[in-house]
């Protein structure tokens, strides 16, 4: 859909920004403000500070904000003596927070009266200002924001910078229009957002569906089955064997010392590495590359590397070359008639997955030790069926592979056109006011 222009633009001064409606005031944030300040926490140590109950002040964090079009509560309250610990303000509803860490240039609408903490800025719009629109306007200016944080780890923005900050105001009954029309149309591309996200999981839970069942149960469904004598496994094939671990599988054992010029060039492969669930390396970079110091396991090619770690994300894949891992991993290499791409597939599977957690939840840190680990119990079938196995999954999950990253490059396109339409109307370059005047009649 195109949009009409403005019959008449000015040069608005500011290179980056170009032109603008010729009636639109290019001004600072300051002078589109009422009121702005910052807040505080008191001290933690003192409980007089702080209430237990709803009677307590709301005092929202950024943690109460982020990635939130609203507050309507926070997760901690103060009292009265906690407020004027630090001389706080209650700021009414409707006045927008926004985080002074530009990384996050996040802006959220208050409905409830609240005090904030130091690293959010309050800002009350005055008369000539819609809260809708200035709120829109800071959601375009995001980009920008990191040229005006300070240089260090976070980003953050000062007030004056805050206030300092370019503002377009057209007249108030046009920053309504465009706050209505965006409202509408940004409405409309977050439902169809929301949809390709859903199909999105509904494809990963399909993919583990597939990957669970092949592994345990075969590709032949009329295929005689038995009790595995394992509660999680369940029935598998009859001719299947149901093998310990450590009968089937080596785990390394014996570090090495990732600065000797021996395997300082090999790749080092950490948790960090993997992708959840899907088996998949995400990228190489050799040990010295990554300033490791402390001993690291040697793998050879085609090991399987699992991450003892929070073993709920599921981060396992294959090496492709001989490499380092982490001593958060370990190497594993099957034996005794089992293959490592099927070991692969079954570590991926919801049954070994539910297990590996259960085991892990036994220590303070969630991870799987390597006694527990040797005692699992695995479904084994013989080779050339653990081979059509594998390469059925391959063939399922690069299918669905491929639909989840149509979706995902919808998604990219769907919030690149929502981000030029704000763009667009908050500067100008496209006149909603009769699409607006027409939605309403």
């Amino acid at each position: 859909m195109s949009f009409p222009r403005y019959p008449e633009y000015k040069d608005s001064g500011v290179e980056w920004l170009g032109e603008v409606p010729a009636h639109w005031e290019v001004t600072r944030i300051k002078h589109a403000l009422e009121n702005m300040g910052s807040g505080g926490t008191p001290d933690t140590s003192v409980a007089a500070y702080w209430s237990d109950d709803e009677t307590g002040i709301p005092w929202v964090a950024i943690a109460d904000m982020s990635s939130r079009d609203y507050v309507e509560q926070t997760a901690k309250r103060l009292t009265s003596s906690g407020l004027e610990s630090k001389g706080l303000c209650i700021w009414p509803v409707g006045t927008l927070l926004f985080s002074m860490y530009a990384s996050l240039g996040h802006v959220t609408e208050l409905r409830v009266a609240a005090t904030t903490n130091q690293a959010i800025l309050s800002l009350v719009p005055n008369q000539r200002t819609s809260q809708a629109f200035l709120k829109r306007w800071f959601e375009f200016l995001r980009p920008k924001l990191v040229e005006h944080a300070s240089s260090n780890t976070q980003d953050n923005l000062n007030a004056e910078k805050v206030r300092n900050l370019l503002a377009l105001r057209p007249p108030m009954q046009e920053q309504t229009q465009i706050a209505t029309f965006l409202d509408r149309e940004t409405a409309k591309i977050d439902e169809l957002v929301a949809e390709q996200r859903r199909l999105m999981e509904l494809l990963k839970e399909k993919r583990q569906a597939v990957i669970s069942h092949a592994v345990t149960k075969g590709l032949n469904s009329d295929a005689p089955m038995k009790p595995s004598g394992i509660e999680w496994l369940g029935e598998v094939p009859a001719h299947w064997e149901v093998k310990r671990f450590q009968r089937c599988v080596y785990v390394a054992e014996g570090q090495v010392d990732p600065e000797d010029t021996k395997y300082s060039s090999l790749a080092l492969i950490a948790p960090n590495h993997i992708e959840s669930g899907t088996g998949r390396l995400l990228g190489l970079e050799s040990a010295s590359d990554q300033g490791a110091e402390s001993g690291k396991y040697l793998c050879k090619a085609g090991d399987v590397v699992y991450s003892k770690i929070r073993p709920a994300l599921r981060k396992v894949c294959i090496a492709p070359e001989d490499c380092l891992c982490s001593a958060d991993m370990y190497p594993l290499r099957a034996n005794s008639g089992l293959t490592n791409p099927f070991l692969l597939w079954s570590m991926l599977s919801e049954q070994f997955s539910a297990l590996a957690v259960l085991e892990s939840q036994r220590v303070a840190m969630p991870k799987i030790n390597r006694e527990s680990l040797k005692e699992v119990m695995l479904a084994v079938p013989p080779i050339g069926e653990q081979q059509s196995i594998v390469a059925f999954i391959d063939a399922e999950t690069a299918k669905l592979d491929s639909l989840t990253a149509e979706a995902q490059r919808a998604i990219d396109l769907l919030q690149e056109r929502r981000t030029a339409l704000i763009s667009a109307a908050v500067t100008g370059q496209i006149d909603v006011r009769q699409l607006t005047e027409k939605q309403a009649a």
